[in-house]
């Protein structure tokens, strides 16, 4: 069964396509007009091994947050799109990023009830072009669209740029791992319910 998902989603503000394969080779094509948010979308598809096709345009004389916000529901919807019924995979992982003199933990759990849990502090108000607090709101937006229950704790670190790229690649790990098939339960949907 192939896993892919491919979302146009197009507002007054924003005009964002997102096509994916959940069992690719971490290829990637991004371009959201952010340089920053590129290069963390870069991660994010590099780490979990999640091929991507992300091209936005969207209201950034105005500012950035639209764009980023409408980017992280498009990826989150073609994931959940790809999922399909979540049969077979693992669904619960967790991953611990180190990078340089930073520490950040990701913890997932793909059940169809998006939460966020998000305790990162930031000491710089912008990263390149981007206010530090769209982060939240990336990741916010990313878990709903997804139905993702997601926590994301940097534990510690000075260097801004490395606690938000260790937060992107926890994430990315942690998808990998949760988004496997899993041998022993290949057939059925990892939940008592029977169902997400």
């Amino acid at each position: 069964m192939k896993r892919k998902g491919k979302i146009s989603r197009k507002t007054k503000e924003t005009s964002i396509s997102v096509d994916l394969n959940i069992d690719g080779k971490g290829k990637y094509k991004i371009n959201t007009g952010i340089g920053f948010l590129n290069h963390m979308l870069e991660q994010l598809s590099k780490h979990s091994s999640i091929d991507m096709s992300i091209k936005a345009k969207g209201d950034t004389h105005i500012d950035l947050h639209h764009t980023t916000e409408d980017t992280g529901i498009a990826i989150g919807e073609a994931l959940k799109k790809a999922l399909k019924n979540s049969v077979g995979i693992r669904r619960y992982a967790h991953a611990m990023i180190p990078m340089d003199e930073t520490l950040s933990r990701v913890a997932i759990d793909i059940s169809n009830r998006p939460y966020l849990i998000w305790k990162v502090k930031l000491k710089v108000e912008k990263l390149g072009e981007m206010d530090t607090e769209l982060f939240k709101e990336w990741f916010q937006a990313f878990s709903q669209a997804a139905g993702i229950t997601l926590h994301v704790e940097n534990i510690y670190g000075d260097n801004s740029h490395h606690i938000i790229e260790s937060c992107f690649k926890g994430l990315a790990r942690s998808l990998r791992a949760a988004l496997e098939i899993d041998p022993r339960n290949s057939k059925s949907i990892p939940s008592t319910k029977g169902s997400l």
